[in-house]
């Protein structure tokens, strides 16, 4: 089974970014610790804060991988070019917030990827991409 994890922008600034909102966990250190839950799951990683870079991941993995976590950052609200890649792909996606998007401002409300996405996991840390692999692993 192969699992890809997508971030977009500024969440390659985990751990010095806004602490009080991301914790102060890398994703790095977390991803050590994700991967040795799931020895026998190849959980792929990958990060840019350019909206044609995460649109040409999708297209690459997304018909050769049994799931892909995406977390877009502030494209999530913006982008229906990615809204688009992941309708034309066959992996199916979830989509992941660190934090709970509805306590924060207005315009986080509003997913431009969630009609397009398996699901949403907002607001459990760091532990949202793990319940997203839980569940690409059950299906």
């Amino acid at each position: 089974m192969k699992i890809q994890i997508i971030n977009g922008p500024n969440l390659n600034l985990l751990g010095v970014r806004e602490p009080s909102i991301y914790g102060s966990a890398t994703f790095e250190d977390y991803l050590k610790e994700l991967r040795a839950q799931y020895p026998d799951i190849q959980i792929d990683y990958y990060q840019s804060n350019v909206e044609g870079e995460l649109i040409n991941k999708l297209h690459e993995i997304g018909f050769t991988y049994n799931g892909i976590i995406m977390n877009a950052g502030a494209y999530t609200h913006t982008s229906i070019a990615i809204a688009d890649a992941i309708s034309g792909i066959k992996a199916p996606v979830i989509e992941v917030h660190i934090s709970n998007v509805y306590k924060r401002e207005e315009f986080r409300h509003h997913s431009m990827l969630a009609a397009n996405c398996k699901g949403v996991i907002a607001g459990f840390g760091m532990d949202s991409y793990r319940l997203g692999v839980e569940h690409i692993i059950k299906q």
